[in-house]
């Protein structure tokens, strides 16, 4: 019994310091907002029943690819959930989504974007993922994860209109 405490200690912790993040994650991806707490906590319970494969120095990287394969999950689960969204629709209504306010222009450019290349950016900027983090969430190498930042940016660039921005390394799309 005297390892079941520090464990516990460990996953409170591990909630604390991520739960925000991840519900601001949630809210800005679902539609109700209130389905955004379901996210978090199938999130949380998939971290308790596999708290020994949560790497240590990235488990923040590692929740946020528990919380995509939740969110691609969540769509089919939703109709067996429709009792418990009707009560949580109640109880969260009042949670605002925390969308950034874009000029007119950013939006249309942005949602001009195929969904991959959106997903990507917004983890980047929304959640302020690392490129190493963005490996371990999105499941591939680091190497990869830059070559699709990089043509995602430059995506994005052209969809404003904007030149298309350099990087010191010289890669190319």
């Amino acid at each position: 019994m005297a390892r079941a405490a520090p464990a516990a200690d460990r996953y409170e912790r591990l909630y604390r310091a991520h739960y925000q993040d991840l519900l601001g994650y949630a809210l800005r991806r679902v539609d109700p907002p209130e389905a955004a707490a379901d996210v978090v906590a199938e999130t949380f319970l998939v971290a308790w029943r596999r708290f020994s494969d949560i790497p240590a120095d990235r488990a923040r990287a590692w929740l946020f690819g528990v919380a995509r394969n939740v969110l691609a999950n969540h769509g089919r689960a939703e109709r067996r959930r429709a009792g418990l969204a009707d009560q949580l629709r109640r109880e969260l209504a009042t949670v605002p989504a925390a969308a950034p306010d874009l000029p007119e222009h950013v939006t249309r450019a942005f949602d001009a974007l195929p969904e991959a290349d959106r997903e990507l950016l917004r983890l980047v900027a929304w959640e302020g993922l690392s490129t190493d983090e963005l490996a371990v969430a999105l499941g591939c190498t680091t190497n990869a994860v830059r070559i699709r930042l990089h043509r995602a940016r430059q995506r994005f660039a052209a969809a404003l209109g904007e030149p298309i921005p350099t990087t010191d390394r010289g890669a190319r799309a």
